[in-house]
C-alpha cells in the first residue's frame, strides 16, 4: 500500500529498522526459540493438572487493593435455567436439555422482556452468531451464560465441547458496531448500589475469519507472510476494516462481571473493552492471542471517588497484541491500567505483546489528581516472554513513554504499584513454549519493518503544486515482515493448560 503524506522537502530513503519502538528483539532471541524447541519435551505430560492450590485460578472474588462492595442483586433472580443448542427449535421453549431453543439471543430476549435476572443460560456445542446470524449477541440482564456443553447436555468441557462466536466476512453488514458478545442496559447512575453480576463462561470469540488480510504469499514482501505456514499475509491497517471489540459494553456497568474460561482471539479492535461505573470484575482462566489495539482495556467511569471498581485478572494467558497499525508507532498492549479502577495482576502469562505487556499510561490530573492518588494498581507473580516492554509508564519528563522490564519492578513507586512479588522472565527451555505455534512465535522473534520514501520535486505533478502555493507531495511505503496475522483457532486452544499455576488452565 502507498501512503501519500505531504512534505517540503525529504531525501529518497530506504531503511531496514529490526529494532525499533515496536516490538523488535534484537540478535540471540531466534536461536533462544530454537533452543526451547529443542530442550522441550515432547507433549506437556502436565497440560491437564490444575494449579497448584496455592496459586489456582478462583471463582471467588479476592484482591489485595481497593474495596468494592460484592455481589447483591437489585433485582430478585427467577433462577430460570434455559438450554440452547444449534440442533434445537425456534418454537421450543428451551426449559429442558429435550427441548433446547436454537438461538442464544431469543432467550436473552425472553429474559429481558420477563426481566429476569439470575437466570443461567445453558449452551451447547457448536457456533452461536446471534439473531438470524447477525454475527452478535446482546445481553441486557444480570444472568451467567454458559457454554462448553455436550449435545445433550449431561456433560460440561469447554474445551472438548466447544462454544464459540466466530464470524466471517458475511457479519460486516449485519454487526457493525457490536462486539461479538455485547453487555447492554447493565448502568445506572442514580444509586450506588452494586445491581447484579453478568456472568461468561465456556465461550471462544473468534474474528480471524471477519477481519481483512494480505494474502498467505511469502513471495511477495508486501503481503507481510512470513511462511507458507502461515493462514494469512498481515491484518489490513483500521480504516480498511470493520471496527468491533470480540466483548464490549455500550455503556458503563453499575455491577459485578466475571469471565472465565474463554477465548479472545483475532480481534482487531480491542479484546475485551467495557467501562465499569462500580463492582467487581474477574477475569480468569482466558487465552488472548492476536488482538489488536489492546487485549483487555477496563475504563472506570466513577468520578466521585474512583474507587468504586475492581478488576482482578489473574491466570490467563495473553499474547500477540499488535499495535495500532503496521507502522507499529502505539497501542499493542496486554492489559491496560486504565483510570478510576483498582486492579490486581496475577499468576498471568503475557509474552510478544508488540508494544508492551502491561501499560499505566492513563492518568487523572487537575481536579481528579485526588481521585487518581487512591489508585491501588498490583502486579505480582506474573510470567513474561518476550514482549517489547513488560510495563509501559508516563515518562517523568513527558514526551515519550518509560518501558520498564519485570526485573525492575520493585523501583516501582509504592504508591503507584504497592505489590509487585513474584514476577518473572520465562527462560527459553521453557516446556510452555511448546504451546505456542512456532511458526508465529519464530516470525515474530525476527520481526522487521522496511520502509522506504521519495521526494521528486521536478515530478509534474510538484511542479503543479509548486506553481499553485502548495506544498509538495512525496511518497511512503511501510512494509513489517508480520502484522496481526491470523492465529490458528486448534493452536490458540493448545495455550489452555501449558505451564501449571501460571496462565490459563484448563477448565
Amino acid at each position: 500500500m502507498r501512503k501519500i503524506f505531504i512534505m517540503l522537502a525529504v531525501a529518497a530513503m530506504v531503511s531496514v529498522a529490526p529494532d525499533n519502538a515496536n516490538a523488535q528483539f534484537g540478535k540471540g532471541l531466534l536461536n533462544k526459540v530454537k533452543a526451547a524447541a529443542q530442550n522441550a519435551v515432547s507433549g506437556n505430560s502436565s497440560s491437564s493438572s490444575k494449579a497448584s492450590s496455592g496459586s489456582s485460578p478462583s471463582n471467588t472474588f479476592g484482591h489485595s487493593g481497593g474495596g468494592v462492595a460484592q455481589a447483591n442483586t437489585g433485582s430478585k433472580g427467577s433462577g430460570k435455567t434455559y438450554y440452547v443448542s444449534v440442533t434445537g427449535s425456534g418454537r421450543a421453549d428451551g426449559l429442558s436439555p429435550s427441548t433446547p431453543k436454537k438461538d442464544i439471543q431469543a432467550v436473552l430476549n425472553l429474559i429481558r422482556d420477563n426481566n429476569e435476572n439470575g437466570a443461567t443460560v445453558k449452551v451447547a456445542e457448536g457456533n452461536y452468531l446471534g439473531y438470524m446470524n447477525a454475527g452478535y449477541i446482546e445481553i441486557y440482564n444480570w444472568i451467567t451464560l454458559e457454554g462448553g456443553y455436550s449435545p445433550d447436555f449431561s456433560q460440561r468441557d469447554p474445551l472438548k465441547y466447544i462454544t464459540r462466536i466466530e464470524t466471517d466476512q458475511s457479519h460486516k453488514g449485519t454487526n457493525g458496531s457490536k462486539g461479538l458478545i455485547t453487555l447492554s442496559k447493565l448502568d445506572d447512575v442514580l444509586s450506588n448500589k452494586i445491581l447484579g453480576t453478568v456472568t461468561i463462561d465456556g465461550f471462544m470469540l473468534n474474528m480471524g475469519y471477519e477481519n481483512n488480510y494480505k494474502p498467505n504469499d511469502p513471495t511477495k514482501p508486501e503481503c507481510g507472510c512470513p511462511s507458507k505456514n502461515f493462514e494469512t499475509g498481515r491484518m489490513l491497517d483500521p480504516e480498511q476494516q470493520v471496527q468491533h471489540q470480540l466483548l464490549h459494553s455500550d455503556a458503563a456497568i453499575a455491577g459485578n462481571v466475571v469471565i472465565r474460561n474463554c477465548m479472545f482471539l483475532n480481534g482487531n479492535y480491542f479484546g475485551i473493552q467495557f467501562n465499569t461505573r462500580r463492582g467487581e470484575i474477574e477475569i480468569s482462566n482466558c487465552v488472548f492471542v492476536s488482538n489488536r489495539f489492546s487485549s483487555v482495556r477496563i475504563d472506570g467511569w466513577d468520578k466521585k471517588t474512583g474507587t468504586s471498581s475492581h478488576v482482578n485478572f489473574h491466570h490467563n494467558t495473553v499474547a500477540f497484541s499488535w499495535c495500532r497499525t503496521k507502522v507499529m508507532e502505539d497501542m499493542g498492549y496486554g492489559y491496560e491500567f486504565m483510570t478510576a479502577v483498582n486492579a490486581d495482576v496475577h499468576h498471568n502469562i503475557f509474552l510478544c505483546n508488540n508494544y508492551s505487556a502491561l501499560a499505566r499510561t492513563h492518568l487523572l490530573s487537575g481536579p481528579d489528581a485526588v481521585i487518581e492518588a487512591k489508585r491501588v494498581t498490583n502486579i505480582y507473580d506474573n510470567a513474561f516472554f518476550m514482549n517489547a516492554a513488560d510495563l509501559q509508564l508516563p515518562a517523568p519528563g513527558g514526551g515519550t513513554w518509560t518501558n520498564v522490564k519485570c526485573a525492575q519492578f520493585d523501583e516501582l513507586d509504592e504508591k503507584t504499584v504497592p505489590k509487585v512479588d513474584g514476577n518473572f522472565e520465562l527462560q527459553g527451555g521453557d516446556t510452555f513454549l511448546n504451546a505456542i505455534d512456532p511458526d508465529y512465535l519464530e516470525a515474530f522473534s525476527t520481526l522487521k519493518i522496511v520502509s522506504s520514501s521519495s521526494f521528486d520535486r521536478n515530478s509534474a505533478a510538484n511542479m503543479y503544486r509548486s506553481a499553485h502555493g502548495q506544498n509538495m507531495r512525496g511518497t511512503e511505503i511501510v512494509r513489517p515482515s508480520m502484522y496481526g496475522n491470523r492465529y490458528k483457532f486448534d493452536q490458540a486452544l493448545k495455550l489452555f493448560g501449558a505451564k501449571p499455576g501460571y496462565g490459563a488452565q484448563r477448565p
